[in-house]
């Protein structure tokens, strides 16, 4: 049976963002309640080792430090529910006595006096089944995460634009040898990004070229090549040996219900106030990728979800709201 349920604080998101603004709110006696979504610890329950996450002088596991994050969440008074935030009426402001309406996928029913957005973004992938496979194992979409692995390494990036070109570029400062692959014969990249990209001797442009397979080898298999075909004459294949691809074709900012209710961007993102965590309307704040496209570090997600949850109470003060 469907329940409802009333809170202070309504966080949405069970990330880096989201358990970080439930720790803040529950130890600020606000009683947070946290609706996981679907992917508890999001895109962090995919990455193998962190590296630069302060506080750990050895790398750590992705999945383990979102499981240290719930715990410490739940141990100062967090509650947890498994569920997903399906409708939300957020534009018409709170009701009478001061709740936001939302809904989840279970049917029940949350009444929340201010709402944090910590959904995310999910990259953008190229849908390959051997992708797939050899994610964690030569294969990422962050290469300010993972490019320290490949020091000395040979290394692919996919893509063409603004985010293709700037990790290529930061994958020299690793790699001995960066290859770009490109499916068309122009970049959409900036033109001072370009300019960085064919002055530097470490990058080598790959044109008209796709992706049609990602190779592996070894126990446990590792990313050791690509096959890559000809966009122009699609029976002329080729094999590129590298130790590991960087997919960079974008995000997708998980907006979800909240993509009408408050102010976004033209990509979808979350807008919020310069230097603040606060979205279009009072009350409702975003914090982590869902407003974040430029940096997308679990460091600067936890940060703003410690914004947001320091925003929301100041809020309820205001309003004379329990906290």
């Amino acid at each position: 049976m469907a329940e409802t349920h009333h809170t202070d604080m309504l966080i949405v998101g069970a990330g880096p963002a989201g358990y970080t603004a439930a720790i803040y709110a529950a130890r600020a006696g606000m009683q947070p309640l946290l609706v996981t979504g679907m992917q508890p610890g999001g895109q962090l329950t995919i990455t193998d080792e962190i590296e630069n996450f302060p506080g750990f002088a050895q790398p750590v596991q992705g999945p383990w430090l979102m499981e240290q994050m719930r715990e410490q969440a739940e141990h100062v008074g967090t509650k947890l529910l498994y569920d997903l935030i399906t409708e939300a009426s957020l534009k018409q402001g709170p009701d009478a006595e001061g709740y936001f309406h939302l809904k989840g996928d279970s049917g029940d029913l949350f009444l929340a006096r201010t709402v944090v957005i910590a959904t995310g973004a999910q990259a953008k992938w190229l849908g390959l089944d051997s992708e797939k496979k050899y994610q964690g194992a030569g294969v990422s979409a962050c290469a300010t995460c993972d490019g320290f692995f490949y020091r000395g390494k040979d290394v692919a990036v996919i893509g063409g634009g603004n985010t293709a070109v700037e990790e290529a570029l930061y994958l020299t400062h690793h790699a001995s040898t960066v290859h770009l692959i490109h499916r068309r014969d122009s970049l959409k990249a900036e033109r001072i990004l370009q300019k960085r990209l064919h002055d530097n001797p470490k990058i080598k442009v790959h044109w008209n070229r796709s992706v049609r397979e990602i190779i592996g080898e070894g126990s446990p298999a590792v990313v050791t090549a690509l096959e890559l075909t000809d966009t122009q004459d699609n029976t002329k294949t080729e094999r590129l040996a590298v130790d590991g691809v960087f997919v960079a074709i974008g995000h997708s900012p998980s907006t979800g219900p909240f993509r009408h209710e408050v102010l976004c961007d033209e990509e979808g993102y979350i807008t919020t106030q310069p230097g603040t965590a606060s979205t279009s309307i009072p009350g409702i704040f975003a914090a982590g990728d869902i407003q974040d496209k430029t940096y997308r570090q679990a460091v600067t997600a936890a940060g703003t979800g410690c914004m947001a949850a320091l925003e929301a109470e100041r809020y309820l003060a205001e309003k004379k709201y329990g906290a």
